[in-house]
């Protein structure tokens, strides 16, 4: 019987390796450690992460695989979509490290920043919510005909079709304020657009399932 430890000792190899490259990407530009507001969130982000991820693996483990594993049919569009997304994330994490602490272009208050944390609230807030409610609420667009995909009309989905992506769109916004570089509002601008452009794209997709 193979073992299951090499894929378990993967997982936690490529989480050590992604927690590095994103205290890196925060704290190089940066130039210094010494950063209280990116320490404060990177502690909530992997609380709320870990959080997920347990209360995940304990109530729907079906949507924890899907969210994790790699897929074969995601659509083309989506691929890309995700591929400009990340390589934008990576400039606004960068930009605000440049612009918050190293060279302080810009200044925010903090009044401003401690909206920007607080508006962590109702993402994660959204966030849970929309996974209790959608099973098949994948990271990645694609329809899941191996699990009887069917299109979700409760909870946040009464009021919005896409509820993760209004989350996301928040949480955006509310990091260049928590972290207090107004120029990261740049990137993130792009990146709602491309939220906006990607949620047109699966509404289109999605009256295929209705």
């Amino acid at each position: 019987m193979p073992s299951k430890n090499p894929p378990k000792v993967k997982k936690i190899v490529k989480t050590i390796v992604t927690l590095f490259f994103l205290l890196a990407l925060v704290f190089v530009p940066a130039g210094t450690l010494n950063w209280p507001e990116a320490w404060l969130f990177l502690i909530l982000y992997l609380l709320c992460v870990g959080g997920v991820v347990i209360w995940l693996k304990k109530n729907n483990p079906g949507l924890l695989k899907e969210r994790m594993s790699v897929k074969k049919d995601v659509q083309g569009w989506d691929k890309k979509i995700i591929l400009i997304y990340t390589f934008l994330l990576m400039i606004l994490l960068a930009l605000m490290g440049l612009d918050a602490v190293r060279f302080r272009w810009s200044q925010v208050p903090i009044t401003l920043k401690t909206l920007g944390f607080l508006g962590f609230i109702p993402v994660l807030f959204i966030v849970i919510w929309a996974m209790k409610e959608n099973s098949y609420l994948s990271d990645m667009v694609r329809i899941q005909k191996d699990r009887g995909h069917k299109v979700c009309t409760t909870g946040p989905y009464k009021y919005v079709r896409h509820p993760m992506y209004v989350g996301i769109i928040l949480f955006i916004l509310c990091l260049p304020l928590a972290l207090g570089s107004l120029f990261a509002f740049i990137p993130g601008s792009i990146i709602v657009i491309l939220f906006i452009l990607r949620t047109s794209l699966v509404l289109r997709l999605g009256n295929n399932l209705t």
